[in-house]
């Protein structure tokens, strides 16, 4: 069975065509650009090839077909007929309290995640065209949604909800949902089939650090906590994001800077974080080489970035009364080697111990703790289209 998996965004679609008996990707792509000048279209073949096609993409639905042209076509394709795709996966950013888990989409389906669009109007609407594209392109192929959020509904209420006016949690539903679901589960899962842990009878601590970053407490199988809120903007440090903020810091800024809800908000998001605090940029390998050459702020930009990661571990030890692994995943997480040891280094008190030369791999599955550590410390890469593709596939066979 073959699956195409899409994440479709404001201006771009990701896709991946994956054959579920082997779980080999046979494609995978990004169109990048939709609706704007200089659209194209990058594609790249099981076997490595690589191709680039420049175009007119006027919408998502022009996108998916571009996509399921360049799929089928006879030179850089991998199928030879669409009906060779037996199912497609949504990445779904914000389900809302409704989705706890993966979906058949029904127009009743589409009907509840358009409920959610306020909690996230940029993410959610692209996330709708490309489900309405597939409706109209291949309209006999089952689809199925994967929601970030859904992860983590099984936060308890107390983990949750903020000390704010309950009135407003039942007007507006204000809480806090946490993002990365998918990955914190994927690698959360994955790394105790590489250490032969029970996930039912577990204390795990996933860390997705890249230019998104987010934490989760996993207990016996069970998001208890993770550090983003009600938006993607809570918790860590990000590439562009701030974090954490004092809601007084806010309203000061506001008012200095005399700017308004929105503006704010394009500040928060856009231009904080490690950008914000370094000046040189968001991806984390250029401030890295700044901080290498004298900058300051690049310097302090990954101090920050660092004491922010280890102070959540640290509240997720104490929320979880312990931990048996450590996991590190995404960009910063899979591939900086002296972010990972920096972070990890004050743990000795709970028995963690950091062996330097285990740590020194780049994105691939390693155990980097000595064999002498009570804690296991690991890196695994996370595979998010795999967990969409394979949630679709279940609910397919199960329907």
């Amino acid at each position: 069975m073959k699956v195409l998996v899409l994440n479709c965004g404001s201006s771009s679609i990701k896709y991946q065509l994956i054959n579920m008996n082997t779980e080999a990707v046979l494609a995978i792509g990004l169109v990048e650009k939709v609706g704007m000048t200089g659209s194209f279209l990058k594609h790249e073949k099981e076997s490595g090839e690589k191709v680039l096609f420049e175009g007119e993409i006027l919408d998502h639905t022009a996108g998916i077909e571009y996509v399921l042209g360049v799929l089928t076509s006879e030179k850089h394709g991998c199928i030879k007929d669409l009906n060779e795709i037996d199912a497609v996966g949504h990445r779904v950013v914000h389900g809302g309290e409704r989705f706890n888990s993966s979906v058949f989409i029904t127009d009743e389906v589409v009907e509840e995640m358009q409920k959610c669009i306020d909690l996230a109007p940029l993410h959610n609407p692209p996330n709708l065209k490309g489900i309405e594209a597939v409706s109209a392109l291949i309209p006999d192929v089952p689809q199925c949604g994967v929601f970030d959020t859904a992860f983590h509904q099984t936060m308890p209420e107390h983990s949750y909800m903020y000390a704010i006016p309950h009135k407003l949690y039942e007007k507006y539903g204000i809480r806090r949902y946490g993002f990365h679901g998918t990955s914190h589960r994927y690698v959360s899962e994955r790394a105790c089939e590489i250490l032969g842990l029970d996930y039912r009878n577990s204390k795990l601590i996933t860390c997705h650090l890249g230019n998104g970053g987010s934490i989760a407490a996993i207990q016996n199988g069970e998001s208890i906590d993770t550090s983003m809120g009600f938006t993607p903007v809570e918790g860590l440090m990000m590439g562009t994001r701030c974090g954490d903020l004092d809601v007084g810091a806010v309203t000061y800024i506001m008012e200095k800077e005399q700017i308004g809800v929105r503006s704010f908000n394009t500040l928060a998001n856009k231009h904080s974080g490690l950008l914000g605090v370094s000046g040189v940029s968001s991806d984390g390998r250029d401030i890295r080489k700044a901080a290498q050459e004298g900058n300051h702020n690049a310097k302090l930009a990954r101090q920050m970035f660092n004491y922010r990661v280890k102070k959540y571990i640290g509240s997720y030890v104490a929320a979880m009364g312990g931990v048996d692994a450590i996991i590190f995943t995404g960009g910063i997480g899979e591939n900086s080697v002296d972010q990972r040891e920096d972070i990890c280094k004050d743990f000795g008190f709970l028995g963690c111990k950091v062996d330097s030369k285990k740590n020194d791999v780049y994105g691939e599955e390693a155990i980097f703790s000595t064999d002498d550590s009570t804690v296991t410390l690991i890196v695994v890469p996370t595979n998010e289209e795999l967990v969409i593709a394979r949630d679709t596939i279940e609910i397919i066979k199960n329907r």
